[in-house]
């Protein structure tokens, strides 16, 4: 099992900067990519950014130019430098963290997402 913690949510006007960041643990687990999803009230989930464990990372449209992802792999976590923040971007951000797990000498997928952070931006 992974376990992922998350932190840096909150509070912050609109033209604000915040970083979240998310850390993972566990054993025997390999992984694929990390990244950070989203979801406000009365809408879907959505990708914000990802980053894959060989550095490609892929963005939303709406948060290009504006956010950053990045990760630590010997630490297995990853960030998020949020900047210009909008109201538009608030919701809650959840950490998705795609790992492969061997078990009986067979590598098995694995997802695991966080518990989420409130991120609120206001006018």
């Amino acid at each position: 099992q992974v376990q992922l913690v998350e932190s840096g949510g909150g509070l912050v006007q609109a033209g604000g900067s915040l970083r979240l960041a998310c850390t993972a643990s566990g054993s025997g687990f390999r992984i694929n990519a990390m990244g950070w999803y989203r979801q406000a009230p009365g809408k879907q989930r959505e990708l914000v950014a990802r980053i894959t464990s060989g550095g490609t990372t892929n963005y939303a449209d709406d948060v290009k130019g504006r956010f950053t992802i990045s990760s630590d792999t010997a630490k297995n976590t990853v960030f998020l430098q949020m900047s210009s923040l909008k109201p538009e971007d608030t919701a809650v951000y959840y950490c998705n963290v795609e790992t492969r797990k061997l078990i009986d000498s067979r590598w098995f997928p694995v997802t695991s997402w966080g518990q989420g952070t409130q991120v609120t931006v206001s006018s």
